[in-house]
């Protein structure tokens, strides 16, 4: 069949009593940036796309490799040592037709970040570094675009929405580097407070980004309540009573 030929409101159908048809051409409208391609960021673009985003920037500098096989959903034996950004939006392709994808082989810096975040209406942080999340958060908040952060340890997961309006990602986790300028020696300390590579099971960063795409679905259709900073959710799966969301 003829992707092309597949209509969009086909798709759609099955979530149509939750929203309405304004509710999701604003969804079908809307433009994310999912920052990494990786356990978090393979469940957030998946999702994304089968609810019917219409567009997506998405960017990993790395390629698929064997221990990514226990939880990333974009990798398969088929696609060891192939780009994380050129397969997830090979991906999206054969899910959603309609769904524009913008793949950046590359890494994130300063240098790139207003080419790929500029105009986009929510960035969905799906990164393993604290420097990367600073710099993107910062972005996000100078030019008022809502950034979801997403984080995982183990069987530990959290989500936290933060606006221009909120605290900033920075001091919602007291980090070093808050009101400061991200010189050299700022930058180490970062650097850091994340040396170790962390443990993760399959379902801990797919749970974390389903939920930071459905969090970026309610932002744009406004329906829901959003989980705004200085709230987060936090749970581990190892205990399922311990989901909850804190006030910190």
């Amino acid at each position: 069949m003829d992707n092309m030929k597949i209509d969009y409101w086909e798709i759609a159908t099955r979530q149509m009593t939750i929203v309405d048809k304004n509710q999701q051409n604003l969804f079908k409208n809307a433009k994310i940036a999912v920052i990494g391609c990786g356990g978090i960021g393979g469940a957030v673009i998946e999702i994304l796309a089968r609810m019917g985003v219409g567009q997506l920037n998405i960017i990993d500098k790395d390629n698929f490799d064997v221990s990514n096989l226990n939880r990333q959903l974009m990798s398969s034996t088929e696609t060891l040592e192939k780009s994380k950004a050129i397969t997830s939006k090979e991906r999206v392709q054969l899910i959603n037709p309609h769904t524009i994808v913008n793949a950046f082989d590359e890494k994130l810096t300063e240098n790139n970040l207003e080419k790929i975040l500029k105009d986009c209406d929510v960035i969905i942080d799906a990164l393993d570094n604290i420097y990367t999340r600073i710099i993107v958060s910062r972005y996000a908040k100078e030019n008022n675009i809502p950034f979801i952060h997403g984080a995982i340890h183990g069987t530990l997961g959290q989500l936290s929405v933060f606006t221009k309006n909120t605290k900033s990602y920075e001091e919602l986790f007291l980090l070093p580097s808050v009101n400061k300028e991200l010189n050299k020696e700022t930058k180490e300390l970062i650097e850091n407070l994340s040396k170790e590579i962390p443990p993760v099971i399959g379902p801990t960063p797919n749970i974390i980004g389903f939920l930071q795409a459905f969090e970026a679905y309610k932002l744009i259709t406004k329906i829901g309540k959003v989980t705004y900073a200085p709230k987060i959710l936090k749970f581990d799966l190892l205990n399922l009573e311990s989901f909850e969301i804190l006030e910190l």
